[in-house]
């Protein structure tokens, strides 16, 4: 969309207010909000702001940052009211000299895309977020208090749930994003709306689109939506699964092939061999919080050992059935991503590791169909070489550390500011004294 297609649509829609959008390397959305009068200044000299005190812009010589407007990313926001109707425009950062800014993480990506596009390929990624929607319980504190009891698919007509994930889903058809199927997950209050997929960078833009419609929706409900990856202690929760594929700028799909047993091209394999290699350097990146590491546990569907299979969901990466006449659907889902997660890194790590495994082209185990890898002891894992990802936030930390190839992809910037903001997390979380230990030991002890 150029200059004047976007004005003349701005007036259409009657939008009085621009937000003008981005993310630090946390995945947490800024916004630079401004009347519409401004819009045209906007686009032409892009707009200022102070970087100074954002995540991963936080050194003083950053404190100058310029914002360079994508006006294909322009869309209503539903929840605003009409008479004060404000819409988003995501941007890219670029310093004052008019480079692009090393530390923004959709620049990193869509630099990294720059690469795969020079081969005449796309990746296309289908996440699946998941999101619990709780009832507030009290007027200061916010306690997780499911807002149902339906369970996986559950349906019933006067079902509060169904009414506010229906209202989601016409809010996010508004704002670009083609909703393919909302449904309730596994747990109390617990619910999934996929989309369909896209090249990258649009999904990654599509996944921030998604979260703040939730929030915003769900608060007008009285309700508290929460991309939290383990909530509740004890019950299911929630996963970012990524499908991911290759495909050539014809749209044919490169992982695939009619021939082999799983349908899947020697691309893929390697592809699915660099994933593995890499998962455990760059699950801080897919898994990045301390409350990640409670949902990446074992006899709760999210996987923990590191492997590859067709039939078995307990494996890290899986690999859907084939149905014939669906070339373009196959594909290789990775199962470990959460989403509070920055979907511009995520997506950016996952490539890297996949494009490694196609430049190196490392040994790919057996896959573990029909094994139930929970079942297996520590000496059998050992001896089918299934290793596991890290157990806490700073194991994961040491281990991205290690890891160059993914360092690399996501470039000094990203990575010092990623680890200082990393660091002080595990820190905090580990000097807080949390419930459980009172409970536990304040009388034995």
């Amino acid at each position: 969309m150029d200059k004047k297609e976007l004005l003349a649509r701005v007036k259409a829609d009657g939008v009085r207010f621009i937000s003008y959008q981005f993310t630090d390397v946390t995945g947490a959305v800024k916004s630079v909000d401004a009347p519409i009068n401004q819009l045209e200044a906007a686009l032409d000299n892009g707009v200022w702001f102070d970087g100074s005190s954002v995540e991963g812009f936080a050194r003083i010589q950053e404190s100058d940052m310029h914002l360079k407007l994508d006006a294909d990313t322009y869309c209503i926001l539903p929840w605003s009211p009409v008479e004060m109707r404000r819409a988003r425009i995501i941007c890219d950062i670029y310093t004052p000299d008019d480079t692009p800014f090393g530390g923004d993480p959709r620049g990193a990506l869509k630099r990294y895309l720059e690469k795969l596009a020079k081969k005449g390929w796309v990746f296309n990624v289908g996440p699946e977020p998941e999101f619990f929607l709780f009832k507030k319980n009290g007027v200061e504190n916010v306690h997780p208090v499911p807002h149902d009891v339906g369970g996986y698919f559950d349906f019933s007509p006067n079902d509060d749930a169904v009414r506010v994930r229906t209202e989601l889903m016409a809010a996010l058809e508004m704002m670009g994003l083609e909703v393919e199927v909302g449904h309730h997950e596994v747990a109390l209050g617990q619910h999934e709306i996929d989309f369909r997929f896209a090249d990258a960078l649009r999904t990654a833009d599509n996944v921030l689109t998604l979260k703040s419609a939730v929030k915003a929706i769900a608060a007008q409900n009285g309700l508290i939506a929460s991309f939290m990856p383990k909530p509740i202690f004890g019950i299911n929760g929630s996963g970012m699964h990524v499908h991911q594929s290759i495909s050539d700028k014809a749209g044919d799909n490169l992982f695939f092939d009619r021939n082999d047993e799983f349908k899947l091209s020697q691309m893929a394999y390697s592809f699915i061999a660099g994933q593995l290699k890499h998962a455990r350097g760059f699950a801080a990146v897919v898994a990045p919080t301390v409350n990640s590491y409670k949902r990446l546990v074992p006899g709760y569907e999210a996987p923990v050992y590191i492997g590859w299979a067709q039939t078995n969901r307990s494996a890290l990466i899986r690999i859907p059935r084939y149905t014939p006449g669906m070339e373009k659907a196959t594909r290789a889902e990775l199962r470990c991503p959460d989403p509070s997660s920055n979907p511009y890194l995520t997506f950016l790590v996952m490539l890297a590791a996949g494009m490694d495994g196609m430049e190196s082209n490392p040994s790919l185990p057996r896959p573990l169909n029909n094994v139930n890898v929970y079942h297996l002891s520590y000496d059998e894992r050992k001896a089918l070489g299934i290793r596991e990802l890290p157990g806490s936030l700073k194991e994961a930390m040491d281990e991205l550390a290690q890891d160059e190839v993914i360092k690399n992809a996501l470039g000094d910037e990203i990575y010092t500011a990623f680890r200082r903001a990393k660091t002080e997390e595990w820190e905090t979380y580990r000097m807080n004294v949390m419930d459980w230990e009172v409970s536990r030991y304040l009388e034995v002890a």
